[in-house]
């Protein structure tokens, strides 16, 4: 899938993911710090099944979202996930500027 879709592409998908009778969750980039691979306002939209479109970070960190996603599309409560590091393991991580993203993940209903 397309890693940097435009926000209407997110949202349709979104859409048609949950007519179709998925359970779908939205992950919103809600703050950064320092360097951030991804803008404030960046969304991933992740189903049931852990198919998403969009981006929030990249390497593992969008891993980690996809599987806290489903957890939230599950049991319906929001989470805020932060994510951060040193920067000599930032690159391990996904974080290619040792910067610190926070990301609110939500249920789609």
């Amino acid at each position: 899938m397309d890693l940097l879709a435009r926000d209407e592409e997110i949202l349709k998908t979104a859409e048609g993911w949950r007519r179709d009778g998925k359970g779908v969750a939205l992950a919103t980039v809600v703050e950064t710090w320092g360097s951030a691979p991804r803008p404030v306002g960046s969304n991933l939209v992740i189903d049931e099944e852990g198919n998403f479109l969009g981006s929030v970070s990249g390497g593992c960190v969008e891993g980690a979202v996809v599987a806290e996603a489903i957890d939230v599309i599950e049991d319906g409560k929001p989470k805020m996930l932060e994510f951060g590091v040193a920067d000599d393991t930032a690159w391990k991580v996904g974080l290619s500027c040792g910067g610190t993203i926070r990301v609110y993940v939500e249920k789609v209903d």
